[in-house]
C-alpha cells in the first residue's frame, strides 16, 4: 500500500524533499540562500518552471556541490521546494522526473501523481466556497487513464489509510464507470445506425468531435495491453 505520510513522494531514499506536506514546515533562516543557489545553478529545474526531480537527486546535489550545501540545509530547502504549489502542479500534470542536466529520465509514479492532485485539491478547496470535488474527480480519472493501469492495480497503489481520500477515489471511479457506460452505448448506437460519425452526430444534434473522441477512447480501451 502506498504511504500517506510526508515521505510518500520524496525524490530520494532519504526522508528529505517530500512532495506532499502533512504539516507545513517552519522555514529556517538558512533555507532561502540555498534555494537561491539552486536557482542559480539549475534554473531549468528551479526557475520559471518547477520540474519533478529524479529519485536520488538529493545525494547527487550533495556530491556535486559539497562547498555550496550542507546536508541539513539542502534537505530542508528541497523539502520546502517540493511542497510548493508550483512543484506539485508539475507532479500532478504527470511530467517526467528530470536529472540535474534537465533530461527527463523517469515517469512520476501513479501514486505520486494522485497524492499531488489530492494535496492541490485540498489547498484550493480550503480557499473557496465552491465545491471543487467534481473537477478533482475528473482530474483523477484522467490521471488513472494516463497510468495505463487497471482499476484494481491503480487502487492497490493509491489507496491509503486516509478515508476521505479513498472516498474521493471511489467517487472518481464511479464517474469513470458512468462515462464508460455512456461511451459504450454511444458506440453501439453508432455501429447499429450504419452512419458515419459525422452523419450520426448530425442526426442526433451532437458535436462530431465528441462522437469521434468516444470512438477513439473505445478503441484504446479495447486494444490489447502491450507487454512491458
Amino acid at each position: 500500500m502506498t504511504p500517506s505520510s510526508s515521505e510518500a513522494l520524496a525524490p530520494s531514499a532519504e526522508p528529505v524533499p517530500p512532495e506532499v506536506a502533512v504539516k507545513r514546515p517552519v522555514r529556517a533562516p538558512s533555507i532561502q540562500p540555498v534555494l537561491e543557489k539552486l536557482f542559480e545553478l539549475y534554473p531549468h529545474l528551479f526557475g520559471a518552471e518547477f520540474l519533478p526531480l529524479k529519485l536520488g537527486i538529493f545525494q547527487e546535489l550533495l556530491a556535486a556541490h559539497p562547498e555550496d550545501f550542507t546536508r541539513d540545509a539542502l534537505k530542508a530547502a528541497l523539502g520546502v521546494h517540493t511542497r510548493s504549489t508550483r512543484y506539485l502542479q508539475g507532479v500532478a500534470a504527470g511530467k517526467k522526473r528530470h536529472d540535474l542536466a534537465g533530461v527527463a529520465v523517469e515517469s512520476v509514479a501513479p501514486e505520486h501523481v494522485c497524492l499531488a492532485l489530492l494535496e492541490l485539491f485540498r489547498r484550493k478547496q480550503g480557499r473557496t466556497q465552491e465545491d471543487l470535488q467534481p473537477k478533482f474527480r475528473a482530474q483523477l480519472v484522467r490521471a488513472f487513464e494516463a497510468s495505463g493501469l487497471t482499476p484494481q492495480e491503480y487502487r492497490a497503489k493509491v489507496v491509503t489509510s486516509d478515508a476521505a481520500a479513498n472516498a474521493l477515489l471511489e467517487q472518481a471511479f464511479a464517474d469513470y464507470d458512468e462515462q464508460r457506460a455512456r461511451q459504450e452505448a454511444l458506440c453501439r448506437a453508432l455501429e447499429g445506425s450504419g452512419k458515419t460519425p459525422e452523419e450520426f452526430a448530425e442526426m442526433y444534434g451532437m458535436d462530431k468531435r465528441d462522437v469521434i473522441a468516444a470512438l477513439e477512447r473505445q478503441r484504446r480501451q479495447q486494444a490489447p495491453a502491450v507487454p512491458s
